[in-house]
């Protein structure tokens, strides 16, 4: 599954304040950890306010908070906002594919969307955080 760019800058968003809820940072502060723009950036931000995974403060000192549950919200729910997963999961043979073989492929690649969707909504956000501390690098 090929994310949009959008959906990576919400991931390494929502997976940076996940880490520490508490813990108040700007949209310069994540773009330039994770080397993108912070125009893009903003709106990620914006809709992820609006589900309510995020929290917003203005001013000097604002910036963003995660306001979910990284123990409820899965990698999945963060993915469909950006992505039309569905349509992904739909069956349809392309133009001059309506053959056996290219049903049985077609079968075959929506049967793969959905396992990979299953994998999705089975990762939530502190499992994934619990993955990168076991992993994190001691040099950093």
């Amino acid at each position: 599954m090929k994310l949009q760019k959008a959906t990576r800058c919400a991931l390494f968003a929502i997976l940076e304040l996940a880490r520490d809820p508490e813990r108040q940072i700007s949209a310069a502060e994540i773009a330039e950890s994770y080397g993108i723009s912070v125009n893009h950036l903003a709106k990620v931000l914006r809709d992820l306010t609006r589900a309510g995974l995020v929290e917003a403060t203005r001013g000097a000192g604002g910036g963003y908070r995660f306001s979910g549950n990284a123990k409820r919200t899965t990698l999945y729910q963060v993915i469909e906002m950006f992505e039309d997963v569905a349509a992904s999961r739909t069956v349809r043979p392309e133009a001059g594919d309506d053959s056996d073989m290219g049903r049985a492929l077609g079968r075959v690649l929506a049967e793969i969307d959905g396992i990979t969707v299953s994998t999705l909504k089975s990762i939530t956000l502190a499992t994934l955080l619990k993955i990168v501390r076991r992993h994190a690098r001691p040099d950093l």
